[in-house]
């Protein structure tokens, strides 16, 4: 028997507009009469979805299961063919771009607000991934945004709802509609198998019990896949992990891995003297690497990922490392790593869906945000656990000629390509007209020059700019990406606005100071930086803009 199919009259909604990682609002706005419809049937007609196939994944967060019921009702009544779905909603994101591009699906819906905190009262987000398993490029999230300015109705299929908590295949309607709920662990397992020396890795911990591990799942996401390769496949015992329950409202936390949101983590590691501490964050794709004596900041731990991938790592000893790309923000420090082994680098906009061109067309496949977030061309997403793995592959590695520790690791590194010392600073929830009054003041001052060969705090300006990126593969133009302003002495600020945030504007302040000295290696990088945070605010007037004396978060 046919699918029912029934038109739904609606509004219009104004500011659904995706940002660099979908739509992010309160759970409450999504909660809106037709809200959500609207922007699930924007995005099917945004890209003409009839006869598509579609994974779903998501981070467990609250409202997610009501949203995917939504996704099966529209998606059913526009003609999309199938849905493969994680097992009880659950499936991280770089689970969901492994599945979209080995089912060869035309795209996806993941559902997360990623680091940003869930409960009723919290996030919701909603994302769309392409054919690549890639975030959606901005031609398609415009379009999405247009359509939403003009909605008049949205198509509403009549069948049951899924049953999510079961593994199998249901087909609807004289078999025009199917879902399949599949286990969202095992293909990512695989996946990570193909990578990484599994087996090296185990023996190296095996072989090196007062080698101790902690990993701390945030109660988001990653919690069934650090079980599965951890425990099972690394032979770990369960004092290895910590908060590895996926919650609706990630138990009160905020799903964001880093020294603050993280400290449980931190304290525990300190304090009961972890050689290695690892987290992930709400939905999977960020990381955080950390020791009883080292943090590695997110900066230098994709350089120092990139500087060891070629002989450490499987997939890079049969692949070779091809090219390296960061975002404008992230340090210098992988440029350094591309420079003294002559390979291609690229400084992108924040926005993993800028990396995706350039692993597509050959260009880079290990790339890296200072915003916790690594990744490889495996997968067209940044990947916690591929990172945390990564560190855990180089240890075993560099272990077998000799006992070297993270900060070991590290301090070679800055030997080899000195230490860009860098740090961010983010205020979290500024009202939007003093973020964007603060930013349209720098531009002014960027355009017209008038601080080049000013000096702050002892660093004399050498250039200051609105940083705007051309795509070399597709030639785009991706304008207003941060303000930088570049000291004679190599230093840098970069001043950006988030747009990861569901309310408010979020300001990230960057700097990063250079150094080969080698006596300046382990100093505290607050302490080495405290001049140029100085000059940072007194450029910026960031303080007289917002009246924040201090930031939400310290990285």
């Amino acid at each position: 028997m046919a699918i029912n199919i029934s038109t739904v009259q609606t509004k219009i909604y104004e500011g659904q507009k995706p940002g660099t990682s979908g739509l992010r609002k309160k759970v409450t706005v999504f909660q809106q009469e037709h809200y959500t419809e609207n922007f699930i049937q924007a995005t099917l007609d945004s890209v003409n979805a009839n006869g598509f196939t579609l994974v779903i994944g998501g981070d467990g967060r609250y409202y997610g299961k009501e949203v995917i019921q939504l996704i099966a009702k529209i998606g059913a009544a526009n003609g999309v063919k199938k849905l493969i779905i994680g097992q009880d909603g659950i499936m991280s994101t770089p689970a969901a771009s492994n599945m979209i591009r080995k089912r060869k699906a035309n795209g996806g819906f993941i559902l997360t607000a990623s680091h940003n905190p869930g409960g009723p009262k919290a996030d919701f987000g909603i994302k769309y991934n392409i054919q690549n398993g890639g975030p959606a490029p901005e031609g398609v999230t415009n379009k999405i945004y247009e359509i939403t300015t003009k909605m008049t109705r949205y198509l509403l299929a009549d069948i049951p709802d899924i049953d999510l908590s079961t593994i199998g295949t249901t087909t609807y309607g004289d078999g025009e509609f199917t879902v399949e709920v599949v286990d969202s662990v095992e293909d990512y397992v695989i996946l990570m198998k193909e990578i990484f020396d599994f087996d090296l890795i185990k023996k190296f911990l095996s072989d090196n019990k007062d080698f101790k591990v902690l990993f701390n799942g945030l109660n988001g996401v990653t919690g069934p896949y650090a079980k599965r390769i951890f425990l099972k496949e690394l032979g770990l015992s369960e004092e290895s992990v910590m908060n590895c329950v996926p919650l609706p409202d990630f138990g009160g936390r905020h799903p964001d891995p880093n020294l603050t949101y993280a400290k449980d983590l931190v304290d525990r590691v300190q304090n009961e003297q972890f050689d290695f501490g690892a987290a992930s964050d709400g939905d999977g794709d960020r990381n955080m690497i950390i020791s009883k004596d080292f943090f590695v900041n997110p900066s230098d731990s994709v350089a120092a990922i990139a500087a060891n991938a070629g002989d450490a790592i499987p997939y890079f000893k049969k692949n070779g490392v091809t090219g390296l790309a960061r975002s404008m923000p992230t340090s210098a420090a992988l440029d350094r790593v591309a420079e003294k082994q002559g390979l291609l680098h690229f400084e992108v906009p924040t926005g993993w869906k800028f990396f995706g061109n350039l692993m597509d067309a050959g260009k880079c496949n290990i790339c890296g945000e200072e915003s916790f977030g690594t990744g490889s061309d495996h997968i067209r997403e940044k990947d916690g656990i591929w990172a945390i793995l990564a560190w855990l592959n180089i240890i075993a590695f560099r272990n077998q000629t000799e006992k070297v520790s993270i900060k070991d690791i590290m301090l070679k590194h800055y030997a080899t390509y000195g230490r860009n010392f860098f740090s961010r600073y983010d205020y979290e929830e500024v009202s939007s007209e003093s973020a964007n009054k603060m930013v349209d003041r720098l531009r002014s001052i960027a355009d017209d020059g008038s601080f080049v060969g000013k000096t702050f705090e002892g660093y004399e300006v050498e250039k200051i700019d609105d940083f705007e990126y051309k795509d070399p593969i597709d030639g785009s133009v991706s304008s207003h990406q941060g303000i930088r302003i570049q000291f004679k002495d190599g230093s840098r600020i970069v001043i950006r606005l988030s747009g990861t945030g569901s309310s408010g504007a979020t300001i990230r302040m960057y700097v990063e100071k250079y150094t080969n000295d080698a006596s300046q290696f382990e100093v505290d990088t607050q302490v080495t930086i405290k001049s140029l945070i100085k000059a940072a605010l007194e450029i910026s007037q960031l303080k007289e803009f917002t009246g924040r004396e201090e930031p939400t978060v310290i990285t």
